[in-house]
């Protein structure tokens, strides 16, 4: 099984690249390293992995077969597609493309990491698939709403025109190992405000809510997804809703600290609440998150505790 995967060096990609290999996958890995980060893959000492710096954007060359492209190359944390917007436009579009066309040139299934962010702040809880979405377009998120709805548009695109063997995962809120600490996400943010003893600060009042998925659940409902010829989007996320001052309080508790947490307005569009239907990925992938998230939390605290940069 050969595998070209694009941002793998990411925080998903590269605990994605680490299933692969471990599955006895060949994987080719390409990634910018605009967001992602070389030191994600460095324990890795296999002879079935490559990783070649490259712009999605741009064409791509690979030399004999290939079974699956995945393309999970995009700027993914808002502190991240907000510096560089026009740049996570173009990976959803032209990254989109280009992948595409060499899935359809070598005859592999393709594989699009979507996001929850397709539904913009929700008018329905939970989201099902079949949910269109409220989406501002024009607004600052914008970029990276529409670049995943245009993304997953020409990959059904593909599929009715050109019969690709395409595949769409929406992926909601996830954590884990090998997020970077100043990626502006909840809990990676909380975890270091925490270690370092500052004030934890949580947006809005704190009654939004979001459901966390530990990064190997995820990986494991991609990889299921991946070795189906399932063409319609599927969700992959906790359906367990916390409110964002929970989370806080639970991770305040973990590191016993005693910082304040202090209140923020609410960035423009920011959903009110974020929790998806799992029922598509139960029936058809017999998935589900098994990770408890006090579990989770603790390895995620772990491996943050563990960094010098982190604790500074």
């Amino acid at each position: 099984m050969r595998v070209v995967l694009t941002g793998g060096a990411g925080f998903v990609g590269s605990h994605l690249v680490d299933r692969l290999l471990a599955d006895g996958a060949h994987v080719l890995c390409l990634d910018t390293l605009l967001t992602g980060r070389r030191e994600n893959l460095r324990h890795l000492d296999d002879p079935h992995f490559e990783f070649r710096q490259h712009d999605v954007t741009t064409p791509i060359e690979v030399d004999g077969p290939v079974d699956y492209v995945l393309h999970f190359a995009s700027a993914a944390s808002p502190v991240d597609y907000l510096a560089h917007p026009i740049k996570t436009l173009k990976a959803g579009a032209l990254g989109s493309w280009v992948t595409l066309g060499l899935a359809r040139a070598k005859g592999a299934r393709f594989l699009l990491a979507s996001t929850s962010e397709v539904y913009g702040d929700p008018q329905i809880s939970p989201q099902p698939e079949t949910y269109w979405g409220h989406v501002n377009p024009v607004g600052p998120r914008g970029c990276y709403d529409e670049a995943k709805r245009f993304a997953e548009a020409m990959t059904m695109a593909y599929h009715r025109q050109h019969g690709l063997n395409t595949g769409i995962v929406r992926i909601f809120n996830t954590y884990g190992p090998f997020m970077r600490a100043d990626d502006g996400r909840v809990i990676p943010a909380f975890i270091t405000q925490a270690l370092r003893g500052e004030p934890i600060t949580v947006f809005g009042d704190g009654t939004q809510t979001r459901s966390f998925c530990y990064v190997t659940d995820l990986v494991d409902g991609i990889v299921r997804l991946m070795r189906t010829d399932v063409h319609d989007p599927v969700n992959l996320g906790n359906p367990h809703e916390i409110t964002v001052l929970e989370c806080a309080e639970r991770i305040l508790r973990l590191a016993g600290s005693r910082s304040p947490i202090v209140f923020r307005p609410l960035p423009e569009d920011d959903p009110i609440q974020r929790c998806p239907d799992i029922t598509r990925a139960r029936a058809l992938l017999g998935w589900e998150p098994v990770v408890p998230l006090e579990d989770g939390l603790v390895r995620t605290f772990e491996w943050f505790a563990a960094r010098a940069e982190v604790r500074g």
